[in-house]
């Protein structure tokens, strides 16, 4: 799946409601108020071409302005509308960062998604967030989540997949190896940020969902080819 950040104007993005990366509408806004009236202005949309609404004073006695900060960008996978104050996004409240995977422990994952939220404002405590919640999944590995170093060390030991010790490899160093978990780097930006989502994206893939779907996956198995495969391996 396709993970391309919202930008101002763009005409496809992954969706910070639904997180597909689908086509956009945009539209622009434009205050309408009735004249002498001392009314509060209302806030009307033009349609993707984005031009102010033709607003006739003389027929219904209303004067109109477009809003050049205000822009609405419609996804057109969930229908859901997304505020735009210059070349930011003001509701909903999401960053950047690729959708967290489904099978990512519920401790791990408001990490993940508190982290995504500040993306835009502060990659660098997005970026010490990812790194404590890369030590809380060691954790979940059961280490003793301490010392990153010393938990992939372990880890190894115990018959780590050697792409999932590289990935988290990576993030000890990546950015300041002498950061630790849930620490601010001053020299982390935006993209030492990306990597670290998606280096804990791929790390829960390879620890925590092939494992669960090849379990499912041998479960499914008939009953006599399990036993036959436990007797084999002297398990009964």
């Amino acid at each position: 799946m396709n993970n391309v950040p919202p930008s101002l104007g763009l005409p496809a993005f992954s969706c910070p409601y639904c997180c597909a990366f689908a086509h956009q509408d945009w539209f622009v806004a434009a205050a309408r108020t009735p004249i002498f009236s001392g009314e509060r202005p209302r806030i009307l949309c033009s349609s993707q071409e984005r031009k102010a609404p033709e607003l006739s004073s003389a027929q219904n006695n209303f004067s109109g302005r477009e809003i050049q900060a205000m822009n609405f960008s419609k996804c057109m996978s969930c229908d859901k509308v997304a505020v735009w104050i210059y070349d930011t996004i003001v509701y909903p409240r999401a960053g950047g960062a690729p959708a967290a995977n489904p099978d990512m422990p519920e401790d791990i994952r408001r990490d993940y998604d508190e982290a995504s939220a500040i993306l835009d404002q502060s990659p660098r405590g997005a970026a010490a967030l990812i790194r404590l919640a890369i030590q809380k999944l060691c954790k979940e590995l059961g280490q003793p989540g301490k010392n990153i170093n010393e938990d992939i060390g372990a880890l190894v030991r115990g018959g780590l997949d050697p792409r999932v010790q590289q990935a988290l490899d990576i993030v000890r160093v990546v950015g300041n190896s002498a950061v630790h978990p849930g620490q601010i780097d001053l020299r982390d930006d935006r993209k030492t940020a990306e990597t670290l989502f998606t280096l804990l994206n791929m790390i829960v893939d390879k620890t925590v969902s092939e494992p669960k779907h090849i379990a499912a996956l041998y479960a499914s198995l008939p009953e006599s080819a399990i036993q036959a495969i436990e007797r084999r391996d002297g398990k009964v």
